[in-house]
C-alpha cells in the first residue's frame, strides 16, 4: 500500500518562515533562530524525501539562516580592562535585524493581500452590463412650430378660443366606470387561465386605443399583483419590447375571490 503525504504549500521562503514563526507562537522581534533554522531545514528535507522540487530562494534562505545561526554562536569580543573598568567592544549589531525587518515588511503585504483577495470576491459577485447603443431611440428632433408666430398671433388665437366657449348653451358632465385592480386581476387571469398553463399574453393585447390613463395603470398594477402571487411570469424579448406573460397559476392557483389589494 502506498503513503501520501502532503505538505503545505508557500509562496516562497518568508511565508514558510513565517508560517513556522506564527505556528510556535513567539515574538518575531526575537526569534529563535536556532530552533526555527531546525524547522525550516526539516521541512526541506522532508521536500527531499517527496521528490519535490525545491527552488533556489528557499536554498537561499537556509543558507542565510546557517550564516546567521553560526554568527549568533561566535563568542562576543574579548574584555577589554582599562584601570578600575572592564568592558567589550560592542557595536549592538544583531546578525537577525535584516531577516526581521524583511519578515514584518512581508507579513504587511500578506495581510494587505488578502484584504485585496476579499475585495476581488466581493466584487466577483456584482454582475455588470456593456452599454447599449440608445440611439434609435432617441425622439427625433422636431422643427419649432412656433417659428415666425408673434403676439398678435397668440392673442387673436386666444379671442377665437373664447369665442367658441362663449357660443356653448349646454354643458354635460361625463362620468366614467371605475375599475378596480381586482376586478382587472380577475380579468387578466380569466385571458390567461383559457391559454392553459404556459399560455402566453402580450400586455399590450389588454390594452385598446379607447382605452383612459387610469385604465392602463389599474392593468398594469394586475399585473404586478398576479406576478407577487407567482400566477404569471413576466419578460421582455428584448430592451423596450412589449411585455410577455406566461401562466403560471393552473389548477393551484387561488386567492383571487378573498385577495385583499390595498388600491
Amino acid at each position: 500500500m502506498t503513503v501520501l503525504y502532503k505538505l503545505e504549500t508557500f509562496e516562497g521562503p518568508l511565508d514558510l518562515l513565517l508560517h513556522l514563526i506564527d505556528k510556535a507562537e513567539i515574538d518575531i522581534q526575537d526569534i529563535p533562530v536556532s530552533e526555527i533554522t531546525e524547522q525550516y531545514m526539516a521541512y526541506l528535507q522532508s521536500m527531499q524525501e517527496l521528490e519535490l522540487d525545491i527552488t533556489s530562494e528557499f536554498l537561499v534562505m537556509a543558507a542565510t539562516l546557517l550564516s546567521i545561526k553560526s554568527k549568533l554562536l561566535l563568542p562576543k569580543p574579548p574584555v577589554i580592562e582599562i584601570e578600575d573598568f572592564e568592558y567589550y567592544e560592542d557595536d549592538g549589531y544583531d546578525p537577525r535585524a535584516e531577516l526581521v525587518e524583511r519578515l514584518i515588511e512581508y507579513r504587511k503585504i500578506k495581510s494587505i493581500a488578502v484584504q485585496l483577495l476579499d475585495m476581488e470576491s466581493e466584487r466577483s459577485l456584482i454582475f455588470t452590463k456593456e452599454p447599449e447603443d440608445l440611439a434609435p431611440f432617441v425622439p427625433v428632433q422636431l422643427d419649432n412650430t412656433l417659428k415666425g408666430l408673434h403676439a398678435s398671433d397668440l392673442i387673436a388665437a386666444f379671442r377665437k378660443a373664447l369665442s367658441k366657449a362663449a357660443q356653448r348653451t349646454s354643458y354635460q358632465r361625463i362620468t366614467r366606470d371605475e375599475v378596480s385592480v381586482k376586478d382587472r386581476i380577475r380579468e387578466v387571469s380569466d385571458v390567461l387561465q383559457r391559454k392553459g398553463m404556459g399560455g402566453r399574453l402580450r400586455f399590450s393585447a389588454l390594452l385598446h386605443d379607447e382605452m383612459a390613463r387610469h385604465e392602463i395603470v389599474t392593468t398594469f398594477l394586475a399585473i404586478l399583483e398576479l406576478m407577487k402571487m407567482k400566477a404569471i411570469f413576466c419578460y421582455q424579448e428584448k430592451l423596450f419590447e412589449d411585455i410577455v406573460m406566461e401562466w403560471r397559476g393552473g389548477d393551484n392557483f387561488s386567492g383571487l375571490q378573498n385577495a385583499e389589494i390595498d388600491y
